[in-house]
């Protein structure tokens, strides 16, 4: 051993990690994941093993950014990338380039997984989804720009209602990174507010076409939106967990725009349904309550009161016709009375008496009714009915 070199840990360590790093430069490994983690880097670590042994990896944040799927422990996958070692641990490992499952059956068992788990905080639950306004104005829609089933919706919302208001958040909607574009597409049109309802949804495709739609990340953007909102993801058959955690689930994009806004034909006809029914309603009321009217008038109830008053007039005005009788009676009587009266103080009057041959004898201003009361001598005036005549008492 005198004559072989000594190397240091350090010096050992850069050559056997130079011999590692150059002879393996492009390896494509399977095999289950274990021990996943997402570091706050954005960096994944995880475990690649099979039944014999097994391997550490990691995929720095850039190039997991990039992936389809969210990775999870039990997964079976495809890693590419080259070996590598970190010096400080003397610890070989793979440094992840791609990562795939290993065919539509993890992906399923990964989808049934994260299907569990959301279940099971309720995060489909029928008491938190909001109704879907009857009349909206503005509608929000997230899917691909390029894609036929952006315009199905813009042609059938199109014809339904043109006086709609569609703005559209424009995303990738497979293959990398398009779960954070959706996620932060029902976040920014949350914070934005003047949306009455949104769609989200894409075209048919495989089951790694529409991963997108199946990643926690846009599930949990879809359950804390205020907005309302359809999942649109494929066609009739394919079942997303953004369908689960929506408000709406639609078989089609097509079917979506039909399904949030009523066509406006349907809308005018309703309204000349209501108009009609409401005439007919408004009509026959009248009609009835003609009917009833003319009843209630040619009712005995209703005339009682009107025959009351004419015979109380038609006996007033016998009160008022006796009255006038009573009144004339007794002003005739009066009359003949007072005429009686005039007649006998006429008979009483001086001048009358006088007519009749008779005088009255005064002296000075007193009437002498006694012949006692004169004596010789006195001056008297006589008063005749035509005149008077004065005399000396003798």
């Amino acid at each position: 051993m005198s004559n072989q070199k000594t190397f240091t840990v350090s010096e050992l360590t850069k050559r056997i990690k130079g011999v590692l790093e150059t002879s393996f430069t492009n390896v494509s490994v399977e095999g289950e994941i274990s021990n996943f983690k997402r570091h706050s880097s954005g960096h994944l670590y995880f475990t690649l093993k099979d039944e014999g042994a097994q391997i550490s990896a990691v995929m720095w944040r850039g190039r997991a950014t990039n992936l389809f799927f969210t990775p999870q422990d039990g997964m079976k996958v495809i890693a590419g990338g080259k070996i590598s070692l970190y010096e400080p641990q003397g610890k070989y490992q793979i440094d992840v380039f791609q990562l795939q499952p290993r065919g539509v059956g993890e992906l399923q068992i990964a989808f049934e997984r994260l299907k569990q788990k959301l279940a099971g905080e309720g995060l489909f639950e029928s008491d938190h989804k909001k109704p879907l306004p009857e009349y909206p104005e503005r509608i929000g829609i997230i899917t691909s720009p390029t894609g036929a089933a952006l315009q199905d919706m813009l042609n059938i919302l199109n014809r339904r209602f043109p006086s709609l208001d569609v703005i559209l958040n424009p995303v990738k909607v497979q293959g990398e990174g398009a779960s954070s574009e959706i996620a932060l597409a029902i976040k920014e049109f949350n914070k934005f507010g003047n949306i009455d309802v949104l769609i989200i949804g894409r075209g048919g495709g495989s089951l790694e076409d529409l991963w997108a739609f199946n990643e926690e990340i846009v599930a949990r953007a879809i359950y804390h939106s205020k907005i309302p909102i359809i999942s649109a993801v494929g066609h009739e058959i394919d079942f997303t967990i953004a369908d689960f955690v929506a408000d709406l689930r639609a078989p089609t994009p097509s079917a979506a725009a039909e399904l949030v806004v009523k066509d406006k034909l349907d809308i005018f006809e309703n309204i000349r349904n209501f108009c009609y029914t409401m005439e007919q309603d408004l009509g026959n009321t009248i009609q009835s309550r003609k009917e009833k009217i003319a009843s209630l008038i040619a009712s005995y109830s209703f005339n009682r009161p009107k025959d009351l008053i004419q015979q109380n007039a038609q006996r007033i005005d016998e009160l008022d016709r006796h009255l006038d009788q009573v009144i004339n009676y007794k002003i005739n009587i009066l009359h003949e009375r007072s005429n009686s009266l005039g007649k006998r103080l006429e008979s009483l009057n001086p001048e009358s008496v006088l007519e009749r041959g008779y005088s009255i004898i005064y002296r000075s201003q007193d009437i002498i009714s006694r012949a006692n009361k004169l004596k010789s001598g006195d001056d008297i005036r006589i008063r005749f009915h035509d005149g008077e005549k004065t005399a000396a008492v003798s």
